[in-house]
Order: structure tokens, then C-alpha cells, then sequence
């Protein structure tokens, strides 16, 4: 082969890897408005991960609410995204990601389209067999958790809890156990 035959073939050959590269980089979903919350988290941020790990893959740094220093050794600690989606927050449990909660006005779904909104009815037919029980403080005026308890042993100790006042989804949450079930977030 020519010398001009084997440097055409690498140039060839290295900018046919450079994608590759630049994709392997940017491979990860960032937290947008239009992200999907499953059973282990939400777009490439899954439970168990620490701040830096999901920061890393978020595409966008994790802050605390009220600004004071993340705390990585406390039991209960909550995070939220420094630019992307509104009304998604991080509980930590000693610096790991244990559950993620929905609130406010935010636009983000579950995989199977579910949000805040939605009716009961909704909600029931996208999770059959849903488990609705009273809420704990909305219970007087019709308030309910249904919680969705996967049937697949891997995911047994995942949880998708939807919070209504009876009529529609005010907010909802996944996780871990037993955080996924605190009631009181940090309370």
C-alpha cells in the first residue's frame, strides 16, 4: 500500500471513531420538563446513586432547596436540580439517591404517562390492581395514596406512590423502601 493509501485509510478510520466517542460522553438523558420517573429513577438518575454520580448523568448539577451545603451523612436530605425540571426533588438517605418526589406544578411523567393532574380513574387504568388506601392528613375530604407494588421480584422493594385529593393527583413520588413510604419526606 502507498503511504498516501494508509494515511487516507486512518484519517478514514479516525474521524469515523470520533462520534463514537463523542457519543459514549454524551450518552446519558438530561433532566428536562419532558423526562419520564420509572420504578429505579428518573432518565439516567437511578436509585442509589450518589450527588455526583446523578449530576454527572443529569447533565446538570443537584443543589439543596433552601441552598445550604449538601449533607452526604444525614439520614434524609433532599436535593433538586440546579436547571432543568421544576418540582423534582431528590431525598438522600447518607448521600445516595433513595427516592424522587414530584410536586408542585411540574410536567414530568411516569414511563406510562401518569401526572400530576390526572384523575383517579386515570391513574387506576394505566396501574391495574392499584392499591388505594386513605391519606394520612386529606383523608376527612377523600384524600388517597395509591401506591404501585410491582409484581417482578426484582423490583419488590420499589415503589410508584401517587397522592390525591380525591379526585386528582396532587403529587407523586418512587423509591426505595422504606423511604418511598415516609410520609413526611424527612419528617
Amino acid at each position: 500500500m502507498y503511504p498516501t493509501a494508509k494515511f487516507l485509510t486512518f484519517s478514514i478510520a479516525a474521524l469515523g471513531i470520533l462520534p463514537l466517542t463523542s457519543l459514549s460522553v454524551n450518552a446519558y438523558a438530561r433532566l428536562t420538563n419532558q423526562s419520564k420517573l420509572s420504578l429505579r429513577g428518573i432518565e439516567s438518575v437511578r436509585f442509589g446513586m450518589t450527588v455526583a454520580e446523578a449530576s454527572k448523568v443529569a447533565g446538570t448539577q443537584l443543589v439543596s432547596l433552601n441552598g445550604s451545603p449538601i449533607q452526604t451523612k444525614s439520614s434524609c436530605f433532599y436535593v433538586k436540580p440546579k436547571t432543568g425540571p421544576s418540582g423534582v426533588e431528590f431525598m438522600l438517605d447518607n448521600g445516595r439517591i433513595a427516592r424522587i418526589d414530584v410536586v408542585k406544578n411540574s410536567r414530568v411523567t411516569t414511563l406510562k404517562g401518569a401526572k400530576i393532574g390526572d384523575s383517579e380513574a386515570r391513574i387506576k387504568s394505566l396501574y391495574p390492581g392499584i392499591k388505594v388506601t386513605p391519606h394520612k392528613y386529606t383523608f376527612q375530604t377523600g384524600g388517597h395514596y395509591m401506591t404501585f407494588v410491582p409484581k417482578d421480584s426484582a423490583d419488590k422493594n420499589y415503589r410508584l406512590i401517587f397522592e390525591t385529593d380525591g379526585s386528582r393527583v396532587s403529587q407523586f413520588r418512587s423509591g426505595k423502601l422504606p423511604q418511598v413510604e415516609l410520609v413526611e419526606r424527612c419528617g
